[in-house]
């Protein structure tokens, strides 16, 4: 599930994967900015960070128990998503295209535009 995960984030337009933490967490930037984060929590299960709108992050959060407020990120704005099967992979990539769409929508324009320019 987790390399399915990191090849969808890579897909998207403009993504660049980066380890500015180290080596064991990967994080895929647009423009610079982070859409994602993959780390291993302390139970050494893959865990993806995603930017959310804070009521879909709250409702998200009710309706999956491995969705909870971003480990050390802003709670508000981010989930962790347990990688451990119980939340559906087409719910996460459904996540994964909300936290990428969010992040390219507060960038410049001229950056959006040279975005959906890229093939």
């Amino acid at each position: 599930m987790k390399q399915n995960i990191i090849e969808y984030c890579l897909e998207k337009k403009g993504a660049v994967p980066t380890h500015p933490f180290g080596p064991e967490s990967l994080v895929i930037k647009v423009e610079g900015k982070m859409f994602a984060l993959i780390f291993e929590n302390i139970a050494s299960q893959p865990v993806i960070n995603l930017k959310c709108d804070p009521v879909i992050a709250a409702n998200l959060r009710e309706q999956y128990d491995n969705v909870r407020p971003g480990y050390h990120m802003n709670k508000k704005h981010w989930n962790s998503i347990t990688l451990d099967g119980s939340v559906p992979e087409q719910d996460i990539f459904l996540m994964i295209g909300h936290s990428y769409d969010l992040v390219v929508k507060k960038l410049p324009k001229s950056l959006r535009e040279s975005i959906a320019e890229s093939s």
